[in-house]
């Protein structure tokens, strides 16, 4: 008999999605150069603070905008907390001891979290055993991509790699939670949690960083931190949650396991960097492992 399974994604919400691991996978590479100057905590407000005020001057001006923020702050505020705030600061502070390549495929775990939290949290995304096996070859992917040595696992501490996970576990609940925005524009759902995620690390950053002594940083990192704002942020979060809207918060968390892949990708496209054989294997796992969480793979039980 054939597992109880969802619809799988239209081509349109796989460009989106490969479009924002592109994007993020970027990400990781900004946060590593300006994490080297620039405090997380510090360096998170910058992120969401700018971010921000970009989605405001770009949305503010549709019909309901600030009414519905007002009206459903209570929620952005939570979401602020548990996809921006906590993540991003557990992520930076991880990326002052390891390097970009292992942040990422810790940060690949979300999916797992995902699964887990909609199976106590959610009556509608119950683990599969395709979601399972999906997610098991994902992550089999990731380590065969970029492998332990290039990773300097046995160089890096294991908190700030602890700290890296802890962020994919607060993804995870945040992917759920934010199925409750389904009736909300994605354009209002990103400014609402970016603006909260501003307003809770404000405080933070003034009292434990005192960016006011910081000296300032030189031009590359704050080129670095201008895109970590405006396109790994701003732009990437209407591009996600518009992805949740549509496939729900398993398929929207998948984009973890497509950032690492991205980057590769970008190497090879940008910079003449070669695949090598071993990579590619891991790059077909994570693609049987995407067809197997879409539910495009056929599971007997």
């Amino acid at each position: 008999m054939t597992a109880s399974l969802h619809r799988s994604m239209a081509p349109a919400t796989w460009g989106l999605l490969i479009l924002l691991g592109f994007i993020w996978g970027g990400s990781f590479f900004f946060a590593r150069v300006a994490v080297q100057h620039v405090p997380p905590m510090t360096l998170v407000l910058f992120r969401v603070a700018l971010a921000a005020m970009a989605l405001h001057l770009a949305f503010g001006r549709m019909p309901g905008f600030y009414q519905t923020l007002c009206s459903r702050w209570r929620e952005l505020l939570v979401m602020g907390l548990i996809n921006n705030a906590i993540p991003f600061t557990l992520i930076f502070a991880g990326q002052t001891k390891i390097g970009a390549g292992l942040a990422s495929i810790l940060n690949a775990t979300t999916p797992l979290w995902a699964v887990l939290v909609a199976q106590v949290f959610t009556t509608d995304e119950k683990i599969s055993t395709a979601k399972l096996i999906g997610c098991a070859l994902g992550l089999a992917g990731m380590v065969m991509l970029i492998g332990p040595a290039a990773l300097g696992i046995a160089d890096s501490p294991l908190w700030a790699k602890l700290a890296v996970v802890g962020a994919a576990v607060s993804y995870g609940f945040a992917a759920s939670f934010g199925k409750r925005f389904r009736d909300v524009s994605p354009r209002i759902t990103a400014t609402g949690q970016l603006t909260a995620s501003s307003l809770i690390m404000l405080p933070l950053a003034l009292v434990v960083d005192q960016p006011w002594t910081l000296a300032i940083p030189p031009v590359p990192v704050i080129g670095a931190i201008l895109a970590l704002a405006l396109v790994s942020t701003a732009f990437a979060y209407v591009v996600f949650f518009r992805v949740l809207s549509i496939a729900g918060a398993t398929s929207a968390s998948l984009v973890t396991l497509l950032v690492p892949p991205a980057a590769i990708l970008l190497g090879i496209v940008f910079l003449g960097e070669t695949l090598s054989s071993t990579e590619a294997m891991g790059l077909g796992l994570i693609a049987l492992g995407l067809l197997s969480l879409d539910n495009r793979l056929s599971i007997k039980r």
